[in-house]
């Protein structure tokens, strides 16, 4: 008898729950904190270098990020918490070596759990947090408890945590697409908009408007362009029909500002020896609708003041890589960790890296004024330094001079003027980073159209060349002499270079 075995059925194996769809929110949220994470390790790998790739605004709103709005929120957000949100992670001690390799983006998901919203948290390294969310408040408790500090807001007080600076929104009308009556009509449906005092195509809106989305700002008939670096292609004045060049064009918000006052006509020569700004560059220009700008890849100091190509050049604006000491509301440089450093010695920690600076502007300037036809070279920076801004221009008077330039006076009504550490300091012009929410200066170079420029090749070789190294030279001899000197007027404190003569 053949015995047969029961076989027990075969059942069949339980089906793992369905993961549940994400929500539009909470999509959107997930994707927002890992574009953020990658902000913020960009920014605190540049911070920390002192080699920034880009403005926290820069990075944020390049065409790569999607959810702009949110991302900025988060990495602004995370910033400005991040000293407690790192001694929270460090008491807590719940990062293993696997999310340590994460460690921007837990930054982004603690601050989400401790000070903003976790309702939407989904992932793995949110989950992971989530579940430890007990201990990140134990920590953040035990904070409290150490500094004295009832609430949060005093707690952040004795961090030093700055507060949010608080700027008018100020957006460009883009003449080249545009006339300023229409932008004013349209902004208005849906902000207050004011025309600005000096600017003649400047528009004031309320601080934290928003208007990256606008239709107007998105197809390039309006700038977001604040007022002092609207202040500079008005200040070089280039007729319609001239030649010019932007020496240090990128990003080229004020390069294509040069072509809306030259109304389309002539050219402009904007120089860029970075490949990557090169391209963002052009992407302005394009959206700007620029035809009269001629992109060239090149480091300006290699252009040939003699080149014939060159010899119709009437007009040079010279905006050269600069500290941007005084663009840190706009930069939000404020929410940096080094700013925290540097904020009580107006950046004596970099003493070397502004002398670096100030040697290459120095170089750049001598190097405009070098352009035979040249009647007008405008020198700008973003800094509060006078290490880069009159003392600049101290040591290359004598050169300009010999050429035939003098300073003139940018925008007369402007009340706030260069610091009296040079002769013509009257002419030069200057934005107050408390009042005017932005330190920049200004300073215009012009000589007689009507008089004939000595070029380098008619005058006598040896003379110009010495003045060249005498203005050059300069900046050696001052890398010995160093001293901080406090302001209250324009900042906190300014560097200066204090040129001592020996046996004097």
């Amino acid at each position: 008898m053949v015995y047969k075995k029961v076989m027990d059925p075969v059942k069949p194996a339980a089906k793992e729950p369905k993961s549940r769809r994400l929500t539009n929110i909470e999509r959107s949220s997930y994707f927002a904190r890992r574009e953020a994470a990658k902000v913020l390790k960009s920014v605190l790998q540049g911070d920390a270098n002192r080699r920034a790739v880009g403005s926290i605004k820069t990075l944020v709103y390049s065409p790569s990020i999607r959810n702009k709005k949110a991302t900025f929120a988060l990495v602004c957000q995370t910033l400005k918490y991040l000293p407690i949100i790192k001694d929270v992670l460090e008491i807590a001690n719940v990062l293993n070596s696997k999310w340590k390799r994460q460690v921007e983006l837990m930054y982004i998901i603690t601050y989400d759990i401790l000070f903003g919203q976790d309702s939407s948290l989904t992932g793995d390294p949110e989950k992971y947090l989530i579940l430890r969310k007990s201990q990140l408040q134990s920590a953040l408790a035990k904070i409290l408890l150490k500094k004295g500090a009832k609430r949060i807001e005093d707690l952040m007080s004795q961090y030093k945590i700055p507060a949010d600076v608080k700027k008018p929104r100020y957006v460009r009308v883009n003449t080249l697409k545009l006339d300023v009556e229409t932008a004013v009509s349209e902004l208005s449906k849906d902000n207050m908009v004011e025309k600005d005092d000096m600017i003649p195509d400047l528009l004031v809106l309320p601080p934290a408007t928003d208007l990256h989305n606008h239709p107007l700002v998105t197809n390039g008939s309006v700038f977001m362009q604040g007022k002092a670096s609207s202040m500079v292609a008005v200040a070089l004045g280039p007729k319609p029909g001239w030649e010019v060049i932007d020496a240090c064009a990128a990003p080229g918000n004020k390069t294509v500002h040069l072509a809306a006052v030259m109304k389309g006509e002539g050219k402009i020569i904007a120089c860029e020896l970075n490949k990557d700004r090169v391209k963002r560059l052009e992407h302005t220009t394009n959206l700007a609708g620029a035809t009269n700008v001629e992109v060239l890849h090149e480091n300006f100091l290699n252009l040939n003041p003699e080149d014939e190509l060159y010899s119709k050049v009437r007009a040079i604006l010279l905006d050269p890589s600069c500290s941007g000491s005084g663009t840190v509301a706009d930069r939000l440089d404020y929410l940096l960790p080094s700013h925290s450093h540097t904020s009580s010695d107006g950046d004596g920690g970099d003493v070397g890296r502004l002398l670096k600076l100030a040697a290459f502007q120095e170089k750049a300037l001598i190097h405009a004024l070098s352009f035979p036809g040249v009647e007008r070279v405008v020198y700008s920076t973003c800094s509060i330094h006078q290490i880069e801004n009159e003392d600049v221009i101290k040591s290359v008077l004598p050169f300009a001079a010999f050429l035939g330039f003098h300073l003139a006076t940018p925008f007369p009504q402007w009340a706030r003027r260069g610091l009296p550490v040079v002769e013509g300091s009257q002419h030069l012009l200057r934005t107050d980073p408390v009042e005017d929410k932005e330190g920049f200066f200004i300073a215009l170079f012009t000589r007689n159209a009507t008089r004939s420029p000595e070029s380098p090749q008619k005058v006598e070789r040896g003379s110009l060349e010495n003045l060249k190294q005498e203005a050059v030279g300069k900046c050696d001899c001052h890398k010995k002499f160093l001293r901080v000197l406090p302001f209250t007027r324009i900042s906190r404190l300014y560097l200066h270079r204090n040129l001592v003569m020996h046996g004097r």
